[in-house]
């Protein structure tokens, strides 16, 4: 949508004409846009559309083929994300650059080190400087910690420090919130307002409509590489956004059959893991699923959802305790062992093990059937089936680009990763499907379709786990609710007989007696 805003210095960041192709494929057509000085400005839009590359553009990862860039009133030209610094502009990415076995000081100063007159590395000085912006912000961290030694939202603490430390006024956040809890949400919607009430410009990428009517200022929503609207967010609401954003009514609420479960197919009893650092993990935690029930476990990320994900692929030592599915252990076995048992498993981490990048869509799309007669034989890939097997997957969950068969799944958005993923470990029909973030990076059309198909599998009489950092969706999907804290469950709840409040009294620490003497 042209704009008929005039050029200038009000304006942080005002784009016009911006044009970018990937392989002959227009991703962005003319885009203009304006962000004022001292506002949170969202960009909204479906996997695909466009927004990432637009603010790629911004910060100099990309080059525009066609469009000019304006920085407070005065046309700049962005060669790469060092010129972007120089400009005041920090980006802060979903999938953290940092380096896991440096320390939080190392990773914040790394490329921009202070040295005395003589050229040496003037540590006290960065360490002084670091300790100011982060009290100024209330961003505390321990500067000698190692980030392989920290919770993804102290990781994304320090990604803000790296760029505040830089000294930038326009700060752009990719998907923020995705990995955050309800509570770190909050706290992170607080240090952008409080960017923005000091004068910095906070540009959000993110598919949240709740996040972004509590949080922004406007929204600009791109659809299929072309802006369709700036609006006010005090003039709209989350349905009309939605709308906005894929050009048709979406139902935001998941809706739901009556809840008929079946026989206990998964159980686990009394386990214990262990983490890394050989401390206790899980601690005599049991819970038991049934056929055609959603099982929401809901807990602060790092409460012991990881070795619990690990241990049920055998990618971790039980140290005691027994995990059985359809009455067969098989706690301490293998993966292939776990796949043979039935048992699929959306990971929380598409990239690092969901998929393997560099291999085409068609190739990730038939990881878990290789060995399957239909797939090969003797050894030998039967290629015409498994690209056909790929482009039934690719149309009936709506992967994009539609002739994307041959193309790594690196060149995929970060949004139809995740629907590959999940099309490949629904598509192997399981006995037991765990859902493990599984709608993390996807827009609200794409939310909508996937709580469709895991209501749809519950229907059919799967068994399902489901672990989510989103109270909204542990809340629309589960039937029943376990909540857990410090490794145990704390709780076990119908659905229909709690409420956000209670769920969230209990993963914060707080236990169920205290709660029901809170609210008599």
């Amino acid at each position: 949508m042209p704009s008929k805003i005039k050029i200038s210095s009000q304006y942080a960041v005002q784009m016009r004409g911006v044009t970018k192709k990937f392989n002959n494929k227009k991703v962005l057509s003319s885009v203009d846009i304006d962000i004022k000085k001292g506002t949170v400005h969202a960009i909204l839009g479906e996997n695909g559309a466009g927004k990432s590359t637009l603010m790629n553009i911004l910060y100099g990862f990309y080059r525009a083929d066609e469009g000019t860039i304006f920085l407070n009133g005065k046309i700049a030209e962005i060669k790469s994300p060092h010129v972007a610094i120089r400009n005041k502009i920090g980006m802060v990415y979903q999938h953290f650059m940092l380096i896991d076995k440096f320390t939080v000081m190392e990773n914040i100063i790394l490329g921009n080190e202070m040295v005395n007159k003589f050229g040496v590395l003037d540590l006290k000085k960065s360490r002084n400087r670091i300790l100011e912006i982060s009290n100024k912000y209330s961003l505390l961290v321990d500067l000698d910690a190692k980030i392989e030694d920290m919770s993804v939202a102290m990781q994304q603490r320090v990604e803000i420090l790296k760029i505040l430390y830089r000294e930038v006024d326009i700060l752009i956040f990719d998907e923020p919130t995705a990995v955050l809890s309800p509570t770190e949400i909050e706290d992170f919607i607080s240090t952008i307002r409080g960017f923005a009430l000091e004068g910095k410009t906070v540009i959000v990428i993110t598919h949240k409509l709740k996040e972004i009517m509590n949080s922004s200022d406007k929204c600009t929503i791109i659809r299929s590489g072309v802006n369709v609207g700036t609006v006010n967010i005090s003039d709209v609401d989350q349905k009309e956004l939605a709308e906005k954003m894929v050009g048709h009514t979406v139902e935001l609420s998941a809706k739901k059959t009556k809840f008929t479960p079946g026989n206990v197919v998964f159980k686990i009893t009394d386990l214990c893991v262990e983490n890394e650092k050989k401390v206790l993990a899980l601690d005599n935690f049991s819970l038991k699923v049934r056929a055609g029930e959603i099982l929401g476990i809901a807990g602060v990320d790092g409460n012991g959802q990881r070795e619990l994900i690990d241990s049920i692929a055998c990618l971790a030592k039980v140290k005691s305790g027994v995990i059985e599915i359809c009455g067969k252990q098989i706690q301490n076995t293998n993966p292939c062992n776990v796949l043979n048992n039935g048992i699929a498993i959306i990971h929380e981490d598409r990239e690092k093990i969901g998929l393997i990048l560099d291999y085409t869509v068609a190739e990730n799309s038939m990881m878990k059937n290789y060995k399957l007669k239909d797939f090969s034989k003797n050894g030998i890939l039967k290629k015409k089936f498994i690209d056909k097997f790929a482009k039934n997957l690719i149309n009936k969950y709506d992967i994009k680009p539609e002739n994307c068969i041959n193309i790594p799944a690196r060149n995929l958005s970060g949004g139809n990763q995740q629907k590959l993923v999940i099309a490949r470990e629904i598509s192997s029909k399981p006995n037991l499907l765990i859902a493990v973030q599984p709608t993390r990076g996807l827009d609200v059309g794409a939310i909508e379709y996937v709580h469709r198909m895991l209501i749809k599998e519950r229907d059919e009489g799967r068994a399902i786990i489901l672990i989510s950092l989103e109270m909204d969706e542990i809340m629309q999907l589960s039937d029943t609710i376990s909540v857990i804290y410090n490794g145990c469950i704390v709780g076990n709840f119908d659905r229909k007989m709690t409420n956000e409040r209670e769920i969230g009294f209990l993963m914060a620490g707080g236990e169920k007696n205290d709660y029901n003497l809170k609210i008599s």
